[in-house]
């Protein structure tokens, strides 16, 4: 008899149990919210300034890229050279005192590299050149000051020149005490490239 009472309280049990179960099985299952994190897209609009693809052969790109953030003339750029035929790719990171206003490709000295001339704008009104070679990796060669001579009347505002495979400066007479330079004419200066060294020759009005 106790044994019938048993079994009959255990399969009660059961019973209850699974039909607990099934009621909790019907109710909807809450789930917490997460915290509420917001992925925040940062905006690098001015991250990049100056952005240039130089395209020298089909296949072999220099790209130009400048960067840096707060004071405009202070940064750095990137020299990044892609050759998808020989699947060669190779950068060049630079520091740098100035804007980036151009950047341009020429082979002044004829030996099948490409030079790279990077122009920066300091001080406002002046102007300087970076230049790199270009033959399995990057080297510098250094562009020339003005001469004592031509500081005595520049006073900024120059430009740079490519005219048929030739570099040109050119920039307003200032401060001459030379009645044959007159303030205010322009004074146009040559370079010229030969083994890896620049050489500057000023260029005489015509009569």
């Amino acid at each position: 008899m106790r044994r019938k009472l048993y079994i009959l309280q255990q399969s009660a049990l059961c019973v209850g149990l699974l039909f607990l179960f099934a009621c909790k099985q019907d109710q909807p299952i809450k789930i917490s919210p997460a915290a509420d994190v917001k992925a925040v897209a940062k905006n690098t609009a001015g991250t990049f300034p100056f952005h240039k693809d130089i395209v020298i052969k089909p296949g072999l790109h220099f790209e130009v890229l400048s960067w840096g953030r707060g004071v405009d003339s202070l940064g750095g750029y990137l020299i990044l050279m892609s050759d998808s035929t020989k699947n060669n790719y190779k950068s060049l990171s630079v520091e740098r005192d100035g804007i980036i206003t151009d950047a341009w490709n020429m082979d002044m000295d004829n030996d099948g590299n490409p030079e790279l001339y990077i122009e920066l704008l300091s001080k406002k009104n002046v102007r300087d050149l970076n230049v790199y070679e270009y033959n399995g990796s990057f080297n510098k060669i250094s562009f020339p000051p003005l001469s004592a001579k031509m500081k005595k009347i520049y006073g900024g505002n120059d430009k740079f020149i490519q005219k048929n495979g030739e570099l040109f400066r050119s920039f307003p007479i200032v401060n001459s005490s030379d009645s044959t330079q007159k303030n205010g004419a322009v004074k146009m200066l040559h370079y010229g490239l030969r083994g890896n060294s620049f050489s500057v020759d000023e260029v005489k009005e015509q009569e």
